[in-house]
């Protein structure tokens, strides 16, 4: 099993910065990649960004050039550094990992943080 705890949500005006850090627990895993998503109110989870094992990154259209993902390997932790946040940035963020555990391959996920941003 592996475990993945968020922190750095919270609350900040529009045009604020916030960073989001996730990280990853458990013993004989080996990740994959690791993913931000995101869920408002009413609305569907989506994927804001990922990073694989190797430093490749994707991100939503909405977040592109506001967004950056990053990762320490060693740490097995992923950072979401999140600037210009605009009101519907606001919703729970989730992180997501995918590894490996004794060769099986498995979806992880975060118990998610709140992210307000006011206006």
């Amino acid at each position: 099993q592996v475990q993945l705890v968020e922190s750095g949500g919270g609350l900040v005006q529009a045009g604020g910065s916030l960073r989001l850090s996730c990280a990853a627990s458990g013993s004989g895993f080996s990740i994959v990649a690791m993913a931000w998503h995101r869920q408002a109110p009413g609305n569907q989870r989506e994927l804001v960004a990922g990073i694989t094992r190797g430093g490749s990154t994707n991100y939503a259209d909405s977040v592109k050039g506001r967004f950056t993902i990053s990762s320490d390997n060693a740490k097995n932790t992923v950072y979401l550094q999140m600037n210009n946040l605009k009101p519907e940035d606001t919703a729970v963020y989730y992180c997501n990992a995918g590894a490996f555990i004794s060769g099986r391959f498995g979806d992880y996920w975060g118990q998610g943080t709140q992210v307000t941003v006011s206006s």
